[in-house]
């Protein structure tokens, strides 16, 4: 099997290839190459037996997305995008890579499916930030997109090119709307919901940490090591039960910041929680304010994929995965 990342040097692109390479193949299916496709060039894994191409290649440039496709991978995980904050802050960024290099990729493929029948498995990351108030405490599956950021009106448009795409036998794809991703490790990103990491990540390595909301905001999360298994068990499952309606929102786990805080208090104790600092910021405000705070993801546990059971165990999986039990 061949397999294909677009976003391969971003971190959940990082940790999806080292789940293949450790994994070896996929849904049953050896993986015999990979090809890893970033802005920066990806790094090449260790310890993969098959064949790995890297390359640096921006998705929303000419010609880019039909050299991804060349070589027909069976499967493509496509995860580039620019993140919420900085979506927001540069319009022309943010339409031109998560518009338009999404577009471009799709229309490669349905150029590829014309010429000899390529049809390949397409697994999108979409995101929570397609809704937008108003909306229930718990919103359902079928509620209406209704985003209040650029970055959530561009996922909600490759939600819908997605959908058409395989609506029309171009591609055989998935949406997967993930949460947001906590405790991401190593540095912020200019994601507005990156605080939501760094009020645990910072202090957890005995560093100060800015908290810019409220602690009674609301939202959905899940670990990064729950975001590679949802990609995972998208690539591996019958996607055909999925009929027209190809975008799911991912299980998570509903939390305050101050239920956050109180978790971080129980496994690192009161001197870490006293490292975070409340120092409002209007732009994140406006921003969280429009987010969601819990969903009823019902479509896409019946299909078998599992989130973390509690805010608890999203702390836990990050010592574990980036600590190395080591407080």
């Amino acid at each position: 099997m061949h397999i294909a990342i677009v976003g391969a040097a971003g971190m959940i692109g990082r940790k999806l290839t080292a789940r293949l390479v450790s994994d070896g193949q996929l849904a049953g299916r050896p993986v015999s190459r990979l090809s890893l496709v970033d802005v920066i060039e990806p790094a090449v894994p260790q310890g993969f037996g098959g064949r790995v191409d890297t390359s640096a290649a921006d998705i929303s440039s000419p010609g880019q997305a039909a050299r991804i496709v060349k070589p027909r991978p069976d499967v493509i995980f496509h995860l580039a995008a620019i993140v919420s904050g900085e979506a927001e802050l540069d319009f022309e960024k943010g339409y031109g890579i998560n518009l338009d290099g999404t577009r471009l990729l799709f229309e490669a493929i349905r150029l590829a499916h014309l010429e000899d029948g390529y049809r390949p498995c397409v697994v999108f990351t979409s995101s929570i930030a397609v809704f937008g108030s108003p909306f229930p405490e718990v919103i359902p599956d079928d509620f209406n997109l209704t985003p209040l950021t650029s970055y959530g009106t561009q996922k909600a448009m490759g939600e819908l090119l997605l959908a058409d795409y395989t609506r029309r036998g171009f591609i055989d794809g998935i949406g997967i709307r993930l949460p947001t991703i906590c405790i991401r490790p190593g540095k912020p990103n200019k994601a507005a919901s990156g605080f939501f990491s760094g009020i645990l990540r910072e202090p957890l390595a005995g560093q100060p940490a800015i908290l810019p909301v409220p602690d009674t905001v609301r939202h959905w999360h899940a670990s990064p090591r729950s975001a590679v298994g949802f990609l995972i068990h998208a690539a591996g499952i019958d996607l055909e039960p999925l009929g027209s309606r190809r975008n799911l929102t991912m299980p998570g786990v509903s939390a305050t910041v101050a239920e956050q805080i109180e978790a971080l208090r129980r496994i690192a104790g009161d001197d870490a929680v006293r490292l975070i600092r409340h120092e409002p910021d209007q732009l994140v405000m406006n921003i969280v304010a429009g987010w969601p705070q819990a969903f009823d993801a019902r479509r896409a546990k019946e299909l078998g994929f599992v989130a973390d059971a509690s805010f608890d165990d999203i702390i836990r999986t990050h010592i574990e995965d980036e600590m190395e039990g080591n407080l």
